[in-house]
């Protein structure tokens, strides 16, 4: 069955999130490394590093992702935003490094008006370049870029962008693909119903392959199929219904793919609670 979880807060620790997954009994987790916020972040501390690895140790080594800070922009046109990028990217992957952290996810970025072409070419270099500066090249850590909405200049809303990254990358034994479901969605990829599931993986695995998905963000969609509007609703309480849901669970390719909730939720976690109740009802 697939590993159903939650991103979760690292507030008070990095460590504190395995009691946090573990509290709304989740086999999967994603978390910041650092605050996502800010293009620079103070180094991790031994004793950060030692008990963040033995809480993973004490639950079982569940796949665990970092998501990667939302101002980076490895499609940016501009030098300097470029290089900031580039820097800020390669210091996330370090961490990962450090953590013992497999997958780190990722958006493509913001062509900003440069064009698509130009975007997904400064992409794959930046991309490059980080994996060269963080020393990740020495180990499995696989970024995982994001499937987008397609909001203003985004990229990666199309299948076809994410496979030409992955056909333009160096390195391709480091980089993959993470499925966010309100964002294919939104970016027009029905998922209500069988033929429109079928259609949708069939493109996927003719663009991407199904080999390079890796991970997947679990989230309903507040707006309908093609709105270009990346808004988060919980399961069954959206655009996509719970059929969507039911059949991408219990889709045999995916089986055993970690898939973490991005929803909103309040202190006690009890949303995280009851979207994994829903999801693991439609297991068959």
């Amino acid at each position: 069955m697939p590993l159903l979880g939650a991103h979760q807060s690292i507030a008070g620790g990095l460590h504190l999130a395995f009691d946090r997954i573990r509290q709304v009994g989740g086999e999967s987790l994603q978390i910041f490394t650092a605050n996502q916020r800010q293009w620079r972040s103070a180094p991790l501390s031994e004793e950060a590093i030692r008990l963040f690895r033995q809480a993973r140790q004490a639950h079982g080594h569940m796949p665990v992702a970092s998501h990667a800070s939302y101002l980076i922009n490895l499609a940016a046109s501009e030098a300097d935003k470029a290089a900031k990028s580039v820097m800020a990217f390669a210091e996330e992957l370090a961490r990962c490094r450090q953590l013992g952290i497999e997958a780190v996810v990722i958006h493509p970025g913001s062509h900003g008006g440069a064009g698509i072409e130009a975007g997904l070419t400064a992409v794959a270099r930046n991309l490059d370049q980080a994996l060269e500066h963080s020393g990740a090249l020495d180990s499995s850590l696989v970024v995982l870029l994001e499937t987008t909405a397609g909001q203003g200049t985004s990229l990666g809303s199309r299948f076809e962008e994410l496979g030409w990254l992955l056909a333009h990358n160096r390195y391709p034994a480091h980089l993959g693909v993470c499925v966010d479901t309100c964002h294919i969605f939104a970016a027009g990829y029905d998922l209500r119903d069988a033929a429109g599931y079928a259609r949708t993986m069939t493109e996927l695995a003719r663009h991407v392959g199904i080999d390079s998905v890796h991970f997947f963000h679990l989230n309903d969609a507040k707006k309908d199929c093609g709105s270009r509007i990346d808004r988060h609703a919980h399961i069954g309480q959206g655009q996509i219904g719970l059929e969507g849901f039911r059949l991408l669970l219990n889709d045999p390719r995916f089986r055993h793919h970690p898939m973490t909730l991005e929803t909103d939720k309040g202190p006690d976690l009890a949303e995280d609670v009851e979207n994994l109740r829903r999801l693991r009802a439609l297991l068959v």
